[in-house]
């Protein structure tokens, strides 16, 4: 009977315990899920930190630093540097079939809105009233020359910068991926 009095009364001791300690916040169930979510040790990019001279988080990075799988392309983003690409920029990719297959899936999802399936400048953003890009077969470059012409220095180096009303496409093509949409535009040139 003893026993059972000393387990009843130490029952009694920890619920009581629990109960106190924990009814401080009454919307709260007592379980953090992820601690470090609510109550991070790190520093926030907008919060002040003393580890810093200038005192700020975010720092920029020390010079002549390359981020990782970052490709180089050293040619400026001048009508200078576009000439120079073209002379001196060749597509590494092999034109296989595999590669000018995604080539041509990249050039249907990225740049088939404006310059329509089959390079003719007839994409729908067109049909919405947007001025034409020109036809990659028959067209005149705004910088001179044929479209059928273009080399792949030309292409890439529009591709990574954009010119005239179209954007770069640097940051949503990888390098690889752009070199395999100038296989395809090479491809539509001679539609």
């Amino acid at each position: 009977m003893n026993k059972f009095r000393i387990l009843g009364l130490t029952a009694i001791t920890i619920a009581a315990a629990i109960f106190v300690t924990s009814c401080k916040d009454k919307k709260s169930t007592g379980w953090e899920y992820a601690p470090n979510m609510y109550e991070h040790i790190a520093y926030d990019p907008d919060q002040k930190n003393p580890n810093f001279k200038d005192g700020k988080t975010a720092q920029l990075p020390p010079a002549g630093t390359i981020p990782l799988g970052f490709t180089r392309f050293d040619y400026p983003n001048t009508r200078a540097g576009y000439d120079q690409a073209s002379g001196e920029v060749q597509n590494p990719l092999k034109n296989t079939p595999a590669n000018f297959k995604e080539g041509e899936v990249l050039f249907s999802h990225f740049c088939a809105p404006c310059h329509g399936v089959t390079g003719q400048g007839d994409g729908t953003v067109v049909a919405h009233g947007f001025p034409p890009p020109p036809s990659y077969s028959k067209g005149q470059s705004s910088r001179g020359g044929a479209m059928k012409d273009l080399t792949d220095g030309k292409i890439y180096h529009t591709i990574t910068y954009g010119v005239n009303a179209m954007g770069s496409y640097a940051s949503q093509l990888s390098p690889e991926e752009r070199w395999k949409v100038v296989l395809y535009v090479h491809h539509l040139q001679t539609l």
